[in-house]
């Protein structure tokens, strides 16, 4: 198995994310491929993927071929619980899934997962243009073997809790809605950022949509009085290397 020696992570685009781990397993975050226009044409579904996890059913987080890309790919998933009803109702077998819910941790390969609350009101857009199964979102903190850990929101608002978050895992990176409108802000994400005490962020769900309008200069401009913070603003296909973040794991 191939090594990386230390974890990468990939924007996607709009709110999708890859995650290489220094054992060259392979995470994707929400993945949306199928009829992404702001998805790089020379980005493509891996030819691994080990792990996928899921945090609510909107279109722009749950590709419309998920099922087909969990049947060819055959990774483990996580979902909560309703998102997992749902995949299970359309044929993705029991056995795919790494059960979890709020609050709880799990090892799983070479990680450590846990699911987190998140407040955005969702549901899963059905093949036949109709909506169901409502629910409300979830992040996740993802823990690497060279003892990176990140923190991805989802789509949220900003709630006091973080603050027990930041306090309970210490992620090193912050990977945070900044768009407005549907999600925080720069303004509630600048908050945010202060109640975690994350000290490297990476924005996200913004500038896709005319009506997403908050921006990383924005966030800069709120957040300057914050010492040692580092916004990475990666554009669509970038990756971070998070040797930057820690630079004593090798």
């Amino acid at each position: 198995m191939m090594s990386t020696q230390h974890s990468q992570i990939q924007f996607l685009a709009h709110a999708s994310f890859r995650i290489n781990t220094p054992e060259g397993r392979v995470i994707l975050v929400d993945p949306w491929y199928t009829n992404n226009p702001f998805l790089p044409t020379d980005i493509t579904i891996p030819e691994r993927v080990d792990l996928i996890l899921i945090t609510h059913g909107h279109r722009d987080h749950l590709d419309r071929n998920i099922i087909e890309l969990i049947r060819t790919k055959s990774p483990k998933v996580i979902a909560n619980p309703i998102v997992r009803y749902y995949l299970q109702e359309q044929g993705v077998p029991e056995h795919t899934f790494e059960q979890m819910n709020a609050g709880g941790t799990i090892c799983v390969m070479d990680l450590k997962i846990t699911m987190t609350n998140a407040f955005h009101f969702a549901q899963v857009n059905l093949p036949d243009g109709k909506i169901g199964y409502p629910h409300t979102t979830n992040g996740f903190i993802i823990w690497m073997s060279d003892d990176i850990s990140v923190y991805y929101s989802g789509d949220t608002s900003v709630f006091a809790d973080m603050e027990l978050l930041g306090e309970i895992y210490e992620p090193d990176i912050a990977i945070l809605p900044i768009g407005d409108r549907y999600t925080m802000g720069p303004l509630e994400a600048a908050f945010a950022i202060r109640l975690l005490k994350v000290k490297h962020v990476i924005p996200c769900h913004y500038g896709t949509m005319s009506t997403l309008t908050g921006t990383p200069e924005k966030l800069k401009a709120l957040t300057e009085d914050i010492e040692r913070l580092v916004i990475h603003a990666l554009k669509p296909g970038e990756t971070l290397d998070t040797f930057v973040v820690k630079p004593g794991n090798h």
